[in-house]
C-alpha cells in the first residue's frame, strides 16, 4: 500500500538568536490511505510543526515528506501552494471562513481556484454540505450559524476538492463538549463511510477516542505510534 504522507527523518530546527531549537527531531512516519489517526502531544511537542511541514505550510530543515507520492522538500512557492490546492485539505480551530460568502460559496471558493465550471463546483458544494449536515443552510453566512455550524463548513470546504488528506489542527478547540463531539463523530463517519483520510493534531481526549490510529509526540519525536480496535464507534 502506497502512503498518503511519507516522512523520513524529517527535522526542523528554528534560530533564535544565537540558539538553535529543535521543534521535530528526525521524524520517520508514513499516514496510509484510510486512516483516521490523531497526532498528540503536549505543548511544544512538535505536533503542529509536523503538522505545518506535512501540509507544505513550513519547510523541514532536513529530511523528506511526500504527499501522494510527491515530494515537498524541493518545490517553490508556487508548486507547494499547487500541491495545497489540489491534494490537501485543512481545517482549522479557527473556522477561517469569509464572512460575506454564505456557507455554499465558502465551499465553492476553493474549486473556483481550481477552475471547476459553475454547475458542477454548485453541485459539489451542495453535495458535501450535505455530508457535513448542513442542508438547507447553503445561503447562510458565517455570522448566522454556530460555532459548531461553521466548523462544519470549514470541514466541507476542505472536503470539496477531493483532497487525498484532510489536515486538522485542533479542531475542536473552539467548541462546546456537545458540538466537539458531533463534530469529531462527523469525522470519524466520513471517514468510515467515505475512506477520506484524516490526520488531526489534537490534544482533546474526545477527539482521540474516536481515532483508530494513535500518534503521540515528545520533544519533537514520536514516541508512541498505535492501530487501536477500541475507538469509539461514529
Amino acid at each position: 500500500m502506497i502512503a498518503i504522507v511519507s516522512c523520513r527523518t524529517l527535522t526542523k530546527t528554528y534560530v533564535q538568536g544565537t540558539l538553535e531549537v529543535p521543534a521535530v527531531r528526525s521524524v520517520d512516519l508514513d499516514i496510509e490511505p484510510g486512516d483516521f489517526a490523531t497526532l498528540a502531544g503536549p505543548s511544544g511537542s512538535g505536533k503542529t510543526t509536523l503538522l505545518n511541514m506535512i501540509g507544505g505550510l513550513d519547510r523541514p530543515t532536513s529530511g523528506e515528506v511526500s504527499v501522494d507520492g510527491v515530494s515537498l522538500t524541493k518545490l517553490d512557492k508556487n508548486a507547494l501552494a499547487d500541491i495545497r490546492l489540489h491534494k490537501i485539505g485543512f481545517v482549522f480551530q479557527t473556522y477561517s471562513l469569509v464572512p460575506v460568502l454564505s456557507a455554499e460559496e465558502n465551499v465553492e471558493f476553493i474549486l473556483r481556484l481550481l477552475d471547476v465550471p459553475v454547475r458542477e463546483r454548485r453541485t459539489r458544494a451542495r453535495e458535501v454540505l450535505r455530508q457535513v449536515g448542513l442542508a438547507g443552510m447553503e445561503d447562510r453566512r458565517p455570522a448566522r450559524l454556530s460555532g459548531g455550524q461553521q466548523q462544519r463548513v470549514a470541514v466541507a470546504r476542505a472536503l470539496g476538492p477531493k483532497p487525498a488528506i484532510v489536515l486538522a489542527d485542533e479542531p475542536t478547540a473552539n467548541l462546546d463538549s456537545k458540538t466537539a463531539e458531533e463534530l469529531i463523530g462527523l469525522m470519524s463517519n466520513l471517514n468510515t463511510v467515505s475512506g477520506i483520510t484524516f490526520l488531526i493534531a489534537t490534544h482533546d481526549s474526545r477527539v482521540i477516542a474516536h481515532s483508530r490510529r494513535h500518534i503521540e509526540m515528545t520533544d519533537g519525536r514520536i514516541t508512541l505510534d498505535e492501530r487501536r480496535n477500541n475507538a469509539v464507534a461514529a
